[in-house]
């Protein structure tokens, strides 16, 4: 094989092992060291330290390629849905031919489009903030250790844009599993997300990176005798970064704890399959489950009663609230409501489908206190693309999916919290995806007592690990907004969150460790009675926007010298 092909054959597979590398990050392996790594290889094609003759880089399809690995591995649990939509599928049986297909398109469609930003940022990396090797590696130190600092804040700062594009542009987005999210286990290092969010977070991981390459390019090329700067300050003050990233962590998780108002709150999971909910094989034992478990914690006795808070996850009920199509016996809910709720002094939070009309329906979450007739409504703004309405439904190919979405739901447009009256708290609603948009999560916040709950069904995407990765997704607007936060799920993973993103503790069965379990999860939320704002909470993705900014900068700068030397 001559040079020309290995350089060809390297060039392909550099980008495949960054992506490949960056899977283990996430749930499923849980690397910590993995998102320090991954961008190595990938540097090696769009950084190299020598002009390759012969080869030409083409970063967008370098970076593209990167991301696609990384996407088909990572959101393999994705095919599920459209498996369980169109096949009924309950586990990972052969669920029929167009099922199955339906289900790989789902996936590749959906990978193909997040790595378009892959390739974006390489491009951006490759034509704008790639090293100029003779100012690195034979300038004096102090020349190239700016050279590297500036190189790799615009490749960071070009990293974080890409990731709000993704997670705002096309559909509403689809903003999981950036870099910062691959950091949730590092708890010192995440709780900047209340100051910068979880995009912002994920300049760090990159910063570091280049920094680290840039530094092992000036130790390569001195080895050989071709370069005469060995300066290491750079990478020095990018692990000063990251030490002082997790100094900041640490001063919030050693806090002092402030002074609270205690939430005594049950959240239970049924663990219904999709299948059994849409067929209603398991309606009347699911009433009763529910009923028996909210009991169990909301019953008075002598006179008092331990639970404030009982709350179900989305879709609990197995006919919509407002039973749309009378398959229950006429006022079935509220009987089953109001002799519910008169068993003691607790609210009562869930998810379901409410109408206006025939044509305008939401997916919903209600707060019922005391009788069916005392309700708090809260209508999902969020709602995901090809599964809860159709986008663009009368343009080819979408609209020869019409028909299976003859049932859209509409937005909700308030963003307005509920109010739970015992205690004093209000409460951030948050609707399946919802608790990993923070951008969504920060409109509610006020000035107040303030509890997020997030209800969720998972259960389209069957016993993957799809669950743990929304969990992963989730658990930031903790940090962002600095509020306890409840998740009740219906297949997991049910749990209770404190505001610095810890787990306190989560619904499992105590010998396999599986959340996809039917049970209750009782435990208190401690609100924060000052309820103050995060700089995150005021002003948003502010640090994302300002990157951003500072590339279209760059860019436009770049596109203006090159017409001006263009002129005769």
């Amino acid at each position: 094989m001559t040079d020309t092909k290995r350089l060809r054959l390297f060039m392909l597979i550099a980008p495949l092992l960054s992506g490949i590398i960056l899977t283990f990050a996430f749930p499923g392996w849980n690397s910590n060291l993995a998102v320090w790594l991954w961008l190595l290889p990938l540097l090696a094609v769009l950084w190299p330290w020598k002009q390759a003759e012969g080869v030409k880089v083409r970063p967008f399809w370098r970076g593209y390629l990167a991301g696609l690995a990384f996407f088909l591995i990572n959101l393999k649990w994705v095919h599920h849905s459209a498996r369980v939509r169109l096949g009924n599928a309950i586990d990972d049986s052969w669920s029929g031919l167009l099922p199955e297909l339906a289900g790989f398109g789902a996936l590749v469609g959906l990978s193909g489009y997040c790595a378009v930003y892959f390739g974006l940022w390489a491009w951006f990396t490759h034509r704008f903030a790639r090293p100029n090797v003779t100012t690195l590696t034979k300038d004096s130190w102090w020349p190239s250790t700016l050279h590297s600092l500036a190189c790799s804040f615009l490749a960071a700062s070009a990293w974080v844009a890409c990731e709000w594009l993704r997670s705002t542009t096309v559909f509403t987005g689809f903003g999981w599993n950036g870099l910062g999210v691959a950091m949730y286990g590092m708890l010192p290092l995440i709780q900047a997300a209340d100051l910068v969010g979880v995009f912002g977070l994920s300049f760090l991981p990159v910063f570091v990176a280049c920094t680290a390459w840039n530094t092992l390019t000036r130790l390569i090329i001195a080895y050989r005798g071709e370069g005469t700067c060995k300066t290491r300050l750079d990478f020095t003050m990018a692990l000063i970064l990251m030490l002082s990233t997790a100094g900041y962590g640490m001063l919030k998780l050693t806090a002092k704890e402030k002074d609270a108002i205690t939430v005594r709150t049950v959240l239970v999971q049924p663990n219904v399959s999709l299948v059994d909910a849409a067929t209603g094989r398991l309606a009347e034992q699911t009433y009763q489950h529910l009923d028996q478990f909210t009991r169990m914690y909301g019953t008075a006795k002598e006179g008092r009663t331990s639970t404030d808070l009982i709350i179900w996850p989305e879709s609990a009920l197995p006919v919509n609230l407002e039973d749309r199509y009378h398959y229950l016996p006429q006022d079935f809910h509220r009987n089953y409501f109001n002799d519910m709720l008169q068993a003691g002094d607790f609210s009562l939070f869930f998810g379901t489908d409410l109408y206006k009309s025939a044509e305008i329906g939401h997916v919903s979450a209600v707060l019922f206190r005391g009788s069916a007739e005392h309700r708090q409504d809260y209508h999902k703004v969020h709602l995901v693309p090809f599964g809860e309405y159709l986008p663009l439904k009368s343009i080819p190919p979408f609209s020869f999916l019409s028909s299976m979405f003859e049932g859209a739901f509409t937005p909700g447009d308030k963003t307005e919290p509920m109010l739970l009256e015992q205690p004093q708290v209000q409460i951030i609603p948050l609707i399946c995806f919802e608790d990993t948009v923070g951008s969504l999560a920060r409109k509610f916040v006020r000035e107040a007592p303030q509890m997020i709950v997030n209800i969720t069904n998972d259960g389209w995407f069957l016993q993957s690990e799809e669950p743990e990765v929304h969990l992963t997704n989730a658990l930031f607007r903790a940090i962002e907004l600095r509020r306890p936060m409840v998740r009740a799920t219906n297949t997991g993973v049910s749990c209770f969150i404190d505001t610095c993103g810890r787990i306190t503790s989560r619904l499992k069965d105590p010998e396999t460790g599986s959340t996809f379990i039917e049970g209750t999860l009782p435990g208190e939320v401690k609100v924060p009675r000052a309820g103050h704002l995060t700089l995150y909470a005021r002003y948003g993705d502010w640090f994302a926007l300002t990157l951003l900014g500072i590339c279209v900068a760059v860019w436009i700068y770049s596109a203006l010298i090159r017409k001006k030397n263009a002129i005769p």
